[in-house]
């Protein structure tokens, strides 16, 4: 990778300062509820404070952490030791209700199926939004979320923090310089599920009592009621239908980082899996092979999209005498085939190095450490500075062709997508996965 020079480090605290980004940055973004400028602090409201939240939490608690919530009472009182101003509470509701013109963003940090309804209420009252990937559960709550988001104007930004990798960016750079020629096929891997949660399993009989710490009812949320069991409980959540997104959602978001960047890889036209072996309407499949065929755009010509997870991984006659490891992405051109990851580090089939592409240009600011600067662009757009390069007009389109595959999955057959629509045009028993039913109280 080329040196990256000074001024481009120096952005890395200008970031934490609020300073702006300079050329080639989008318009600034402006919170309907208080005009925010580069010195004040950001009144955050934190839904979700355990695993990831965590995380999340401390990652803006340089801010004014005002309010933090959790199902979960341990996790709770966890983060307000630490964060001792802010009010806790164990409905993200009432702490909206409750903290009203006191907030100016929220983190958004749960399983999947509840990332949707303290989202969208937050867009709503134009509050600024952080929000772990996959962005939603479902293709219809992306598309609804990522258009509320624009007509507000408020400053967003998913939680796939390898997109800010400094190695990730300049491998984004080098494709859309050309340097793998016209991509024809994008290769995405996963070890996942695998040993990290369970899939291709049905729902247990027994009946465990509920933690006394937890507050099932919330933590169940949207989704149809039923009771309590470890097997769907911290992180296990992620395999099972009605809460997670699978191997596809959870690592998706991650591995498109390049594709995101500069590939723009939505609206695909069909989707089939080829390999789902395991899946059941409970959870999703051990391993899978998904294939999508991408449309050509924006002078981009059209490619195919491969998805593979549970330890299949593309042919080795991709990339002769390539090891691959876990997770990896492939990107498959005219001229070259590139060798990635989410977090960037390429290696080109024909032996070249980043020393061979120094005139191509660079187009995205790079910092030192990447992933605190993931969080400060969203706290600089927050502030009135320039849009964070995974805000929903991204992540969003990007999270629907993810969720497209999942849909596959649970169908069994190839399926032909009109994207404007949101509609399966060939299997028409698809559609009732692109918008699910939700338990009443949830959303408004």
């Amino acid at each position: 990778m080329p040196q990256t020079s000074r001024r481009r480090f120096l952005g890395h605290s200008l970031l934490f300062s609020g300073g702006l980004l300079i050329a080639g940055c989008s318009a600034p973004h402006v919170s309907r509820r208080r005009v925010l400028g580069a010195n004040d602090r950001i009144r955050i409201a934190s839904v979700g404070v355990g695993g990831k939240g965590w995380t999340d939490l401390n990652m803006v608690g340089s801010q004014d952490i005002v309010g933090i919530c959790d199902v979960d009472s341990n996790r709770l009182a966890k983060a307000g030791e630490k964060f001792g101003s802010a009010r806790r509470f164990a409905d993200w509701r009432r702490m909206f209700d409750d903290l009203g013109n006191s907030i100016d963003a929220v983190t958004v940090s749960t399983p999947d199926h509840t990332h949707f309804p303290p989202a969208i209420r937050a867009v709503r009252q134009g509050w600024h939004v952080f929000c772990q990937k996959p962005l939603t559960h479902t293709i219809w709550e992306a598309r609804e979320l990522t258009r509320a988001a624009k007509e507000a104007g408020v400053a967003t930004q998913m939680g796939n923090q390898g997109i800010s990798h400094p190695k990730l960016r300049r491998d984004a750079e080098l494709v859309k310089g050309g340097a793998v020629g016209t991509v024809k096929e994008l290769h995405c891997w996963t070890d996942r599920p695998g040993s990290w949660w369970p899939q291709g399993v049905g729902r247990p009989s027994d009946r465990p009592p509920v933690p006394s710490e937890l507050d099932w009812e919330l933590w169940l949320g949207t989704a149809p009621e039923r009771p309590y069991h470890p097997a769907w409980g911290h992180f296990k959540w992620r395999g099972w239908w009605d809460f997670g997104t699978g191997a596809v959602g959870d690592m998706g978001c991650h591995l498109l980082n390049l594709a995101g960047l500069v590939l723009d890889p939505a609206d695909p036209t069909s989707v089939e899996a080829l390999v789902a072996d395991g899946a059941n309407p409970e959870t999703g499949p051990l391993r899978s092979h998904l294939v999508w065929d991408i449309p050509a755009r924006n002078g981009r010509a059209a490619f195919r999209f491969h998805w593979y997870d549970g330890g299949l991984k593309p042919s080795a006659d991709l990339f002769p005498g390539a090891s691959y490891d876990g997770n990896g992405v492939l990107v498959v051109g005219s001229a070259d085939t590139m060798l990635t990851n989410y977090e960037g580090g390429a290696r080109f089939r024909t032996g070249r190095t980043y020393d061979d592409f120094k005139s191509v240009p660079e187009l995205f600011e790079k910092y030192a450490e990447f992933e605190p600067s993931h969080y400060a662009e969203w706290i600089r757009a927050c502030k009135g500075g320039p849009k964070a390069l995974s805000s929903f007009e991204t992540a969003g389109p990007i999270t629907e062709t993810l969720l497209l595959g999942n849909l596959a999955i649970r169908i069994g057959k190839r399926l032909e997508w009109d994207s404007r629509r949101l509609k399966v045009t060939n299997v028409a028993e698809a559609n009732r996965f692109v918008r699910t039913a939700y338990r009443p109280g949830f959303v408004s």
